[in-house]
């Protein structure tokens, strides 16, 4: 019991903190649009990287540089293209999506697995942090583990989705939404320069 509180706090204390990813899943739920979806995604992933990483952490010291240049710079691409879009679309009010007409099904998830998988933090969070935690732990414990850390993903991700839909109402007003979207401009934008920077730095040590 021990190792399933300890899985789901470790992951509460990893996940709580505000990425491009959870930003993303607050504006689909914020816009009701493919909520269940976004969402279902997300906790998905993160169950099959964190049982990944508990069982298979031992193949891996830690995420080879190549593959982590690689990914920055896609991610930095996808981030730019958002912001890039999202500037576009800085003037036009709120809008919820009618799920049965919208025609952007791929387009969302499309973006919900791009930052979901080309982060290469969500790696270092769910297999390498967690995978680490429980590289000594018996198969039995690993399980339980995992499935501490799991549940933890579930329940975040469906209440920060589906919270965020509570508040829809409250930011109906054109000028609200302006404020959010300037905000996700600006965090997305200065992700893509963190990234920028750590990709440098990494590439000067070798």
């Amino acid at each position: 019991m021990e190792n399933f509180i300890l899985g789901l706090l470790t992951s509460a204390s990893l996940i709580l903190a505000i990425g491009p990813q959870n930003l993303f899943v607050i504006e689909q739920g914020l816009k009701k649009n493919f909520i269940f979806i976004v969402t279902s995604i997300c906790a998905v992933s993160d169950i099959f990287l964190i049982f990944f990483g508990v069982f298979v952490y031992s193949i891996f010291d830690s995420i080879p540089l190549e593959l982590e240049v690689i990914l920055n710079v896609l991610l930095v691409l996808f981030l730019i293209n958002f912001v890039k879009n999202k500037v576009v679309d800085f003037n036009k009010s709120f809008k919820i999506e009618d799920k049965k007409k919208s025609k952007r099904f791929k387009e969302v998830i499309i973006k919900t697995l791009g930052f979901t998988y080309l982060n290469p933090h969500v790696y270092s969070d769910t297999v390498f942090i967690l995978g680490n935690l429980s590289k000594n732990f018996s198969i039995s414990d690993k399980l339980i583990f995992a499935s501490g850390a799991s549940l933890t993903s579930i329940i975040f991700f469906y209440l920060l989705g589906y919270m965020s839909s509570i508040f829809a109402k409250l930011i109906k007003k054109t000028k609200t939404w302006k404020y959010i979207n300037l905000f996700i401009i600006t965090f997305m934008s200065v992700i893509v320069v963190y990234v920028i920077y750590e990709t440098f730095m990494k590439l000067t040590l070798i």
